[in-house]
């Protein structure tokens, strides 16, 4: 199929948007046009949730049933008004080895990532100052990882007893359905304690569940141990680490998103994965779910 481009302007900055027609997702018949159009219409609730926040991409150029990559670089031809910070590698071996991330600032950023066939949008739990300099996480993630045949009830369980157990520290919890496997809980933090210290209070949390539910939950992140038990993955609060951003698009055989979701709907039973459509079915009655963790005014952690 020839390449082809259509010039369009969002906020001001013009985009040489390629192959809209082309499916990337070949079970629903999903185009890229219609990627690029769910984005748009999330911009409003998942710019504010990704801002200050270096993006890793997952890209899939061939659609879904082709070979996806990790990104962290800008890539060649990155426009000149795509906000980049640079870091250094964490844990590289190689004296001041850095990576230019880019940011998302804005609708037209958000867009050229799409254009990407960036399906998934990565973001670690800290965020970075005008200046590039790194700063403390401002928020703590629980991811729940089913091992098969466990699926999103046990994650349901488990994600109960999380709440009842983070709520005891102060922390209010705010369920997430990944678009994969299983679900995050998102807790906002007061962003003045360093990612290790939150990342040793989340690994504390989930040894605490483990002791507690033996049947039903693993912290370890050995394979042998998790068929039909919950993994409380705990790392992804280290920081190095990312997590699927809330609203991001999966790379599964259909369109799934990372959705939030209410206490009482998990309390319901019944969960199941929401498509993009039926995420923006919602918008009108749950596009508020996630304000709380833009608010700077969470608590701190406790000490151990």
């Amino acid at each position: 199929m020839a390449r082809t481009t259509q010039a369009v302007e969002v906020d001001g900055r013009v985009l040489a948007l390629s192959n809209l027609e082309k499916v990337l997702y070949p079970q629903t018949g999903t185009t890229k046009a219609e990627v690029i159009a769910y984005y748009t219409q999330v911009a409003p609730i998942l710019l504010p949730l990704v801002a200050n926040r270096p993006v890793t991409r997952k890209r899939w150029p061939e659609g879904v049933a082709g070979q996806p990559f990790f990104e962290k670089n800008a890539p060649q031809g990155t426009p000149d008004w795509v906000r980049m910070v640079r870091l250094p590698v964490s844990g590289s071996t190689k004296a001041r080895e850095t990576i230019d991330f880019t940011l998302l600032d804005g609708l037209a950023d958000l867009v050229w990532t799409a254009n990407l066939a960036a399906l998934e949008i990565h973001v670690p739990q800290w965020t970075v100052g005008p200046r590039g300099a790194v700063r403390g996480p401002d928020r703590l993630v629980v991811d729940l990882d089913p091992g098969p045949p466990a699926g999103l009830a046990e994650c349901t369980e488990v994600a109960f007893a999380a709440r009842e157990r983070l709520a005891a520290d102060g922390l209010e919890t705010i369920p997430v359905t990944s678009g994969g496997k299983g679900m995050q809980l998102y807790a906002p933090i007061s962003g003045r304690q360093d990612a290790m210290t939150v990342h040793a209070y989340a690994k504390r949390i989930a040894e605490e569940l483990e002791r507690a539910m033996p049947k039903l939950v693993v912290s370890r992140m050995t394979k042998a141990l998790r068929p039909g038990k919950v993994l409380v993955d705990w790392s992804q609060n280290h920081p190095a680490k990312t997590t699927i951003s809330p609203y991001s698009l999966r790379g599964r055989d259909h369109p799934t998103v990372a959705a939030p979701r209410t206490w009482d709907e998990l309390e319901a039973g019944g969960l199941a994965q929401l498509e993009y459509d039926e995420l923006l079915a919602r918008l009108d009655t749950d596009a508020d779910l996630l304000a709380p963790l833009l608010d700077a005014s969470g608590p701190r952690l406790p000490a151990s």
